[in-house]
């Protein structure tokens, strides 16, 4: 590599739901020349697949032995990150209430969960100039080796009162009890819960503009690779 070149990084970026850790990261990616990598449009991907193919989800064996059939391709052009589940483009399929109401119990499985694992590991190791990975247990199970790990929180209000933004017109009191119900299911499951890695920096984005975060997170990454 030329000397001056930035080294390649691998940044994991985690959190509950409505932390803004997608629009951080694909941010962060894009100012930074890096890949970007929506894992929880993976897991709702795989999720899509099994609504769309009528399996029984009150069943994990049922949901373990299908886990390898979907082919679930990820673009991580963070300025166009794409979707696509045997050749069919499902990045607005899998944001529909349904799929939504049902990927945390699809994520909770084993055999699910090893599957997109091996997915995200391998397209992180092929990003030639780093990548910007961001998820629920990518710090602590995924990328345990990953240069540099944030975990991004919010108070549960404030993740509502953007999550509503989000979904137009969504009742902020039910999107807020949909998202503590979210976190119990993905704190306690079993198979790579959602945690904070030990050696994670915290950004709490309850009082930030978007903006700030990003900056911080910046700046976070650019000291990363500057080895400081």
């Amino acid at each position: 590599m030329e000397n001056g070149a930035a080294k390649p990084v691998i940044v994991a970026i985690d959190g509950p739901s409505g932390t803004g850790k997608s629009s951080t990261s694909k941010a962060v990616a894009a100012q930074l020349g890096l890949s970007y990598l929506d894992t929880g449009a993976q897991y709702r991907a795989i999720t899509w697949w099994m609504v769309t193919n009528g399996i029984d989800l009150e069943d994990p064996s049922a949901i373990a032995a299908v886990a390898g059939k979907p082919e679930i391709v990820s673009g991580t052009d963070p300025a166009n990150p794409t979707i696509s589940v045997d050749g069919t483009d499902v990045a607005g399929p899998i944001r529909t209430h349904e799929v939504t109401a049902q990927v945390s119990a699809v994520s909770a499985v084993p055999e699910v969960r090893a599957r997109i694992t091996e997915l995200q590991r391998s397209l992180a190791a092929s990003a030639e100039s780093g990548i910007v990975v961001e998820g629920r247990d990518i710090g602590t199970t995924v990328l345990p080796d990953a240069d540099l790990k944030i975990f991004l929180t919010a108070s549960a209000e404030a993740r509502a009162a953007r999550r509503s933004g989000e979904l137009k017109g969504a009742d902020v009191n039910a999107t807020r009890e949909a998202l503590i119900k979210r976190d119990a299911a993905d704190s306690s499951r079993k198979t790579s819960p959602l945690a904070k890695a030990d050696d994670a920096v915290e950004v709490d984005t309850t009082e930030l503009t978007l903006a700030q975060v990003i900056e911080c997170v910046v700046t976070l990454v650019e000291e990363k690779r500057a080895g400081k």
